[in-house]
C-alpha cells in the first residue's frame, strides 16, 4: 500500500533533539520493512520549509533557508514527490466545503485531497486529531500515528 507522510513527521526526523525523532524513525523504518510506499507532495515541502525556518521560540527549527534546502533534498530523494495536479483544487474545495474547514485546518485538507487524487488511503502523522474529521471522505483515510507502529 502507499502511504503519505506528513510534515509532522518530516519535522521530527529533522530535528534529531526531539523526543519523537526515535518513534518517527521506526514508524519509517517499520513501513518500509512492511513493503508500504512512502511518499510526500509539494504541500509537505512548503510546510516544512516555514515550520523549519521559524525561530526556535517559534515553535521552528531556526534552520536557515541553505539548511532547509539541504533537508527538502533528502526528504525528496528518500519519499517519491506526488504531484499536485489541478484536480486537486476541486477536491480540496469539495473537503473543505462539507467540512466546514477553517485556519490551519485548510492545509490539512489539501493533503488529504492530495492523498484522494492519488488514490492513497494512508496517512502517517503525529497530528491525528487533525485528520480523523476527514476519514469518511471519498473511499476512505486511514491516519496512522507512529506512536503506535
Amino acid at each position: 500500500m502507499t502511504v503519505l507522510v506528513d510534515t509532522s513527521v518530516l519535522g521530527r526526523l529533522a530535528n534529531r533533539v526531539d523526543p519523537a525523532n526515535p518513534v518517527a524513525s521506526n514508524a519509517i523504518a517499520v513501513l518500509h520493512r512492511r513493503g508500504e510506499v512512502l511518499n510526500i507532495c509539494p504541500q509537505n515541502l512548503v510546510e516544512f520549509r516555514n515550520f523549519s525556518t521559524r525561530p526556535i521560540v517559534a515553535n521552528g527549527l531556526g534552520l536557515s533557508a541553505a539548511q532547509a534546502e539541504s533537508l527538502s533534498a533528502t526528504f525528496e530523494t528518500a519519499f517519491p514527490l506526488l504531484p499536485e495536479g489541478p484536480d486537486i483544487f476541486a477536491v480540496w474545495k469539495s473537503i473543505a466545503v462539507a467540512f466546514s474547514v477553517v485556519g490551519k485546518q485548510v492545509h490539512d485538507a489539501l493533503l488529504v485531497a492530495v492523498c484522494h487524487v492519488n488514490g492513497i488511503q494512508q496517512l502517517l502523522t503525529f497530528n491525528v486529531a487533525h485528520f480523523s474529521r476527514f476519514t469518511s471522505f471519498g473511499p476512505g483515510l486511514v491516519v496512522i500515528d507512529p506512536r503506535r507502529i
